[in-house]
């Protein structure tokens, strides 16, 4: 199970839909996350993607010296750069990060978005396009290790003696995530990709889907990796879980909940018209999990006005872990997690949950820190006592 935590690129806050509590999400701050994911022993963290945020290469970059082991899931964008130049900045960021990067293929839903950066392509063409480009991607990056070159003619993308002349650390390339919920994008996903990613909906749901992408690598005659992409609201008690579930849309208006949804519905994602499907625009701001709890502990109050996943896992620390012990069964490894405000969470999540996960990290949570015992130090003489893991 590795646990990943987000780099909010796009802003943040206390309160969804307000500058109420908001955070200056400058590189000082996106830093300070980055380091406390990689000091608590979070895996890697996600960048996310597209005009909304700053820009993931540049910011992955920019925290390559502010950790030590913390891993990057940085985007692709087909359409938006070369795939011979986006595998020749794979490659450098993956030498200097130390082979820490990941990448993450964004395929895109938003049309009016997509038009702005001179991508005019349907549904179906983007998908077409995204295969063929990181076919080159990859092939570009594999052939690298042996200075060899690379030939493509597709009806969207075409190279000629394609060279990447620094190869990456990670062999034969970075590896390669990615998340959709049509049939094309399951498709993609089980030809070419490494570990396919799916937003947080009803385990039921999700195993639909994970079967699908598994039968279709299957006559590929390959086999995945799989993960999730959640968020979390985690506290010592279920009660103030969902207090702070309401709390973090106790700014929020119907007007506001309505625009977000009709912008949504704009979109021709599978996955985010999937994500509306789970709540229907409902917004109770008197009992926040009416209508809005879709599962036990699975809560769809954030896709009211968040793009992209729109759930998150509310409860106890107990409930938590074993919510994601259930999608564990399912297949899942990588669990990438996100909290309001992200610098916050991360240290509430790992301190609450991790304790409570298969995770190699909770012997370096639980055991002595090098440089003395874990906590304060007790009337100046005493160490804390060691709590164990349940």
């Amino acid at each position: 199970m590795k646990i990943f935590w987000f780099i909010p690129t796009h802003g943040d806050s206390r309160y969804l839909g307000s500058s109420r509590g908001a955070r200056v999400a400058d590189h000082a701050y996106f830093k300070q996350i980055a380091i406390a994911a990689d000091s608590l022993g979070y895996e890697g963290v996600l960048l996310p993607t597209g005009r909304s945020c700053e820009d993931s290469w540049v910011v992955a970059a920019s925290l390559i010296d502010a950790t030590r082991r913390l891993k990057f899931l940085v985007a692709l964008r087909p359409g938006l750069v070369a795939p011979s130049q986006s595998a020749r900045m794979a490659a450098t960021l993956d030498r200097l990060s130390g082979g820490r990067l990941l990448v993450n293929l964004v395929t895109g839903g938003d049309a009016e978005e997509l038009a702005g950066d001179g991508q005019f392509l349907d549904h179906t063409a983007r998908y077409e396009q995204s295969a063929e480009f990181i076919r080159i991607w990859r092939e570009l990056l594999a052939r690298s290790h042996d200075g060899e070159s690379f030939d493509f003619e597709g009806q969207h993308l075409s190279v000629k003696a394609g060279k990447v002349l620094y190869p990456p650390i990670n062999r034969p390339y970075p590896p390669v995530f990615f998340g959709g919920s049509s049939a094309p994008a399951h498709e993609l996903a089980a030809a070419q990709v490494d570990t396919y990613l799916t937003w947080g909906e009803p385990p039921e749901e999700v195993a639909k889907k994970l079967a699908d992408v598994r039968e279709r690598a299957a006559s590929h005659g390959r086999t995945l990796r799989y993960g999730i992409r959640l968020h979390v609201i985690v506290r010592e008690t279920e009660d103030e879980a969902w207090r702070a579930a309401g709390e973090l849309l106790s700014e929020l208006d119907e007007a506001t909940v309505s625009a977000a949804q009709a912008r949504f519905k704009s979109m021709d994602s599978v996955g985010q018209r999937r994500m509306a499907e789970l709540h229907g625009g409902r917004f109770n701001k008197a009992n926040v999990r009416d209508g809005l709890e879709i599962a036990p502990n699975l809560w769809a109050g954030v896709g009211l006005v968040r793009g992209g996943a729109g759930t998150a896992l509310v409860g106890n620390p107990q409930q938590v872990a074993d919510r994601i012990q259930a999608y564990a069964a399912l297949g899942l490894e990588y669990f990438i997690l996100s909290g309001y405000p992200h610098l916050d969470e991360a240290h509430r999540f790992a301190e609450l949950v991790f304790p409570l996960l298969p995770l190699d990290v909770r012997e370096k949570l639980s055991a002595p820190a090098l440089t003395g015992p874990f906590g304060e130090v007790v009337a100046n003489n005493y160490a804390p006592k060691a709590v164990s893991a349940s």
